[in-house]
């Protein structure tokens, strides 16, 4: 039988609102000063915040550092679910 795919482990550690650590990580969707969209392995997270700057980015280890004033963190879906209109402007 075909070997079931490995999903990376997903971790965030967020050090006083001002730096965001995440594992896990397989691309980065958009980002801009007030918004950054990573899509994990858990599923689609949106982080919202002020002056924000991806610091580190290395997809293949799935590593993303983040700083700026990070006011909110969301999941949006699942790692396998995307949405019609996400489809649609693929």
């Amino acid at each position: 039988m075909g070997e079931m795919p490995k999903t990376k482990k997903h971790t965030i550690m967020l050090d006083s609102r001002s730096k965001l650590v995440m594992t896990g990580a397989e691309d980065v969707n958009g980002f801009n000063e007030e918004v950054v969209s990573v899509k994990t392995s858990c599923g689609t997270m949106i982080i919202k915040g002020e002056n924000l700057h991806i610091d580190k980015l290395n997809l293949e280890t799935g590593d993303v550092t983040i700083d700026g004033k990070i006011c909110a963190m969301q999941y949006i879906g699942s790692d396998n679910s995307r949405s019609k209109l996400s489809r649609l402007f693929k």
